[in-house]
């Protein structure tokens, strides 16, 4: 399970996961995945958590950030990191990109974009 070695932006399918927010899976292997995350502004990545580890670069725009007990408004050139478990999410503040990395592979984006239950 991997991707090409180049992986084109065009033509790389994009999933509304509504709410405001579209994901663009990108490079992965079964040890590491890059994700696109676009955020219209008052979107929300609720709270959640799972057993990959996880750093997010802000590409663009401005959030809210809750990682464990902390909360920390971010923005353009920031990143945050989540260790395996930790409960973490973002709230939009103003319209941006956000860049995820995780580690092992999140399989269930690669089912959520190939229909796979």
């Amino acid at each position: 399970m991997q991707t090409k070695a180049f992986v084109c932006a065009e033509g790389t399918e994009k999933e509304d996961l509504g709410g405001g927010i579209t994901r663009q899976v990108l490079g992965y292997n079964e040890q590491i995945m890059m994700v696109k995350v676009w955020f219209e502004q008052g979107s929300e990545g609720y709270i959640h958590s799972h057993f990959h580890s996880q750093v997010t670069y802000i590409a663009k725009g401005r959030f809210e950030v809750t990682v464990g007990d902390e909360v920390k408004t971010l923005e353009e050139g920031d990143c945050f990191f989540m260790e395996p478990n930790i409960a973490h999410g973002a709230l939009c503040k103003e319209a941006g990109l956000l860049i995820d990395v995780f580690s092992p592979c999140r399989e269930d984006f690669i089912k959520a974009n190939s229909g796979e239950n």
